[in-house]
């Protein structure tokens, strides 16, 4: 199986992004899925596209398996969603389940050396697969080797590692950040200033989606971009540096992109700045949504492209099914964005809803990468809740 593994590495390092549409894996995805989410025209270029290494591998270990999740920041309400899923609904599921015993989490403040530590730290305490969520792209790569040789499996969920030994999962970030930069451009009539805010620069996620919502304004020639600040994903911080960046700004804004989650904040910062509300990309915090329920005409539409209980369940489903043996096809495992109307937001929130909630609004599973989904992924893909170990 090791020799299996190495020459599908050395496959997956050969073929380059330039013929991402014929590299192995990918190509077995239907081609519907592949239009919509691995547009080669639209991929961030250190997306890893190449076949997974895991494509014959089963966890040598039997459940229940304890997990370690690698957390690399606890301070944004983004975090908060993701954490809250996981131990109140995703954990206690699979332990129902049989299949997981526990789940040991450490944080590491965003510093890559202590992430690595604690990392290894996992590995060497036994647990039998890693989670980890937002990373550098590159600082763990070596981290997931030393894992990976001792039969412990990596799974990034909301951005990418570049490491052939990983398991990642998420949207297609430079798309979705080009659909929001388009959808801003279309939203103030191709024309006008605009601020960018990204969440955490350093990021997979965060580098990724800023640099498709600029390449979407770009496609405009009468948007200017004038400031490009960042928020740590964090709505308090968006809010504080929106109201910096507007006391030293004082010309016409006429459009704000903001990566979620910051949109409540920034909101809160232009309200109380007494200067004329432009149109912000809002994506799933409630405190802004419930602003534009309030305001029918504010926008056209939102887009979701992290909601956090979904993402962190969506990387975990994912686990499961490798853990298991079923073979994940490919390193990268994208699925679309949701766009949400006026009226959907209508059914969702009532008018006395939070405008300063950082709750976040969940799409639900079975619309971000549900078990139809998922099956596409697969070589053999079968329900991981009614995986029998005895059997196996």
């Amino acid at each position: 199986m090791r020799k299996t593994v190495q020459l599908l590495i050395l496959g997956a390092f050969s073929l380059g992004l330039s013929a991402v549409s014929a590299a192995p894996g990918l190509d077995e995805i239907p081609a519907e899925t592949r239009a919509k989410v691995y547009n080669p025209k639209l991929m961030d270029p250190a997306q890893p596209l190449g076949p997974s290494a895991f494509r014959d591998w089963k966890s040598p270990r039997k459940p229940p398996w304890t997990i370690g999740y690698a957390s690399t920041y606890a301070g944004n309400t983004w975090r908060k969603g993701a954490m809250k899923r996981l131990l109140s609904e995703v954990l206690p599921k699979w332990q129902k389940l049989g299949l997981v015993k526990d789940i040991i989490i450490t944080q590491s403040n965003l510093k890559d050396a202590l992430q690595i530590q604690q990392m290894r730290q996992l590995v060497d305490q036994g647990v039998d697969a890693i989670i980890i969520c937002c990373s550098n792209p590159t600082a763990l790569n070596q981290t997931i080797k030393y894992a990976f040789d001792k039969g412990v499996p990596t799974f990034s969920f909301t951005g990418y590692v570049t490491s052939p030994l990983a398991v990642n999962s998420s949207v297609n970030y430079h798309q979705a950040g080009y659909e929001v930069g388009r959808w801003m451009a279309e939203e103030i009539g191709e024309k006008g200033n605009v601020l960018v805010i990204e969440g955490i620069p350093g990021s997979s996620a965060s580098d990724s989606q800023n640099a498709g919502v600029l390449d979407g304004l770009k496609q405009s020639p009468g948007i200017k971009l004038v400031g490009n600040i960042n928020h740590m994903w964090t709505s308090q911080v968006g809010q504080a540096e929106t109201q910096k960046w507007l006391a030293t700004h004082p010309q016409q804004l006429d459009g704000i992109a903001v990566q979620s989650s910051g949109e409540t904040g920034v909101l809160q910062a232009l309200l109380q700045s007494g200067r004329e509300i432009p149109p912000i990309s809002i994506g799933g915090e409630l405190g802004a949504l419930c602003y534009w329920r309030n305001n029918p005409d504010y926008i056209s539409a939102a887009i979701q492209t992290w909601p956090p209980g979904d993402d962190i369940e969506l990387g975990w489903n994912i686990m499961m099914r490798t853990m298991q043996g079923q073979g994940p096809k490919i390193q990268s495992i994208l699925v679309p964005t949701v766009k949400s109307s006026f009226d959907d937001i209508k059914a969702i929130l009532t008018e006395n809803c939070d405008r300063n909630s950082t709750d976040w609004l969940h799409v639900g599973i079975d619309a971000w990468g549900g078990t139809d989904y998922l099956d596409q992924f697969f070589l053999r893909p079968a329900d991981p809740e009614k995986y029998d170990p005895k059997s196996h």
